[in-house]
């Protein structure tokens, strides 16, 4: 590991905390614990003597490091979210470092039955000689985000120690909730105040990100007839039986997850709920396309009409609410923002990659929110699973780019519109 960087002890200290977001939770952020971890960075900004440090009502984490340049310069924003996803228990982790990664499986000494393997994550391959982390088998690891936190972290200590590399103003955004897809809905804009940013939660060593899916989310709900179950012979229509028909229609061997990849979109459905008389059926529609993405509503539509024709009595409706939309939209009318990150990884001796994200990050709110925000590599791998690792050299290269970034933007003019 580096003598320079001290993340790989930052993210096992920070990962041990829990933050797990809430999906049920009606409070903002959606779990109090996750105000935990947002606490302990705002000591340790303050202590690095950063200026503007705060934690606000919401949890939501500030800081500045001031430009050190006479020139006047755009303020960029480096983000990451705290919460961990509630698909996996973030509840005790203990994380594992495996020094020089020799390629054997990874047996997990808490569930020996969980090996982790080249085979099943060719990514592996590439991080023969790494050092790894990953958790103990009973959780997940957190290295989403908490990598891209200790990353962030690390490059504000490393600024503050190294006062010689020239940089503009920067702002450091710790965000709750973003697992839950609400990370950025209670931020205050005027209080962020920069120009552009970068989230700090992406996967493989070079990726930069600028592509999201656009995202709704839609309720069907069905409406039965209700009926004496012993008396109910040509009578009830039983609306368990109608959401269950409608999610059995769903196509099978195309739109969704399990059956699309690259830019091709899906509709999911995430839960079902209800008794005799009324059921609902959540689901989640996306697509990188926002416009084919507006024609899948009617789809459901076309289905849920399908199913209730059959049932003298039955209704439906279907409510579909915005969530996020293809961050691309606003990053290609200021491509520059990508192509520095860019410029940034070759700097610091990488090959840089191009990517999409088949999801979103705060970077796909944020943009349309006045703050284009493409995403950056972390190393985070196998993320909402136990099986969940992330290399130590990989997060050291994201400082490194961090770094040059940095001293890229006050290389290149640029007037406010």
């Amino acid at each position: 590991m580096s003598n320079r960087y001290r993340v790989a002890e930052r993210f096992m200290r920070y990962v041990q905390i829990d933050t797990t977001s809430d999906p049920n939770s009606s409070t903002f952020p959606s779990s109090t614990k996750q105000r935990d971890l947002a606490m302990i960075l705002f000591e340790e900004l303050k202590a690095l003597g950063l200026q503007d440090v705060e934690i606000d009502e919401w949890s939501y984490v500030f800081a500045t490091i001031p430009s050190n340049v006479s020139q006047s310069l755009p303020t960029i924003c480096f983000c990451s979210h705290m919460d961990t996803a509630p698909d996996c228990s973030g509840t005790d982790v203990k994380p594992i470092l495996h020094k020089k990664y020799s390629g054997a499986p990874i047996v997990f000494p808490d569930d020996p039955s969980l090996i982790l393997r080249t085979e099943d994550h060719p990514y592996l391959l590439q991080k023969i000689g790494d050092d790894l982390i990953t958790a103990s088998g009973k959780t997940l690891l957190g290295a989403d985000d908490k990598a891209g936190v200790a990353i962030i972290m690390e490059l504000a200590s490393y600024l503050i120690q190294h006062p010689e590399i020239p940089h503009g103003p920067i702002r450091i955004l710790f965000t709750p909730d973003e697992e839950v897809g609400r990370g950025v809905e209670q931020l205050d804009m005027v209080k962020l105040n920069a120009h552009f940013g970068y989230t700090l939660d992406g996967g493989p060593l070079g990726d930069i990100e600028d592509e999201t899916f656009s995202a709704d989310a839609a309720t069907v709900t069905f409406h039965g007839v209700s009926a004496h179950p012993g008396y109910a012979k040509g009578k009830m229509v039983n609306a368990i039986k109608l959401a269950s028909e409608f999610v059995a229609a769903l196509p099978k061997t195309n739109w969704s997850p399990e059956t699309t990849d690259h830019r091709e979109g899906f509709v999911h459905p995430t839960a079902i709920d209800g008794g005799l008389e009324k059921a609902t059926v959540q689901l989640i529609l996306r697509d990188h396309d926002t416009q084919l993405l507006e024609s899948y509503p009617q789809k459901l539509q076309q289905i849920a009409a399908q199913v209730v024709s059959s049932y003298p009595g039955a209704q439906y409706d279907i409510k579909v609410q915005e969530q996020y939309r293809n961050m691309n939209e606003i990053l290609k009318e200021v491509p520059f923002v990508a192509a520095y990150a860019e410029e940034a990884m070759r700097n610091a001796g990488l090959q840089p990659k191009r990517a999409i994200i088949r999801g979103g990050t705060d970077g796909s709110r944020l943009s349309f929110m006045g703050l284009p925000c493409p995403n950056i590599f972390t190393g985070e791998m196998a993320i909402h699973s136990k099986l969940e690792y992330v290399s130590v050299q990989d997060m050291e290269k994201a400082i490194d780019t961090l770094v040059e970034l940095v001293q890229i933007w006050k290389n290149h003019p640029w007037t406010q519109a």
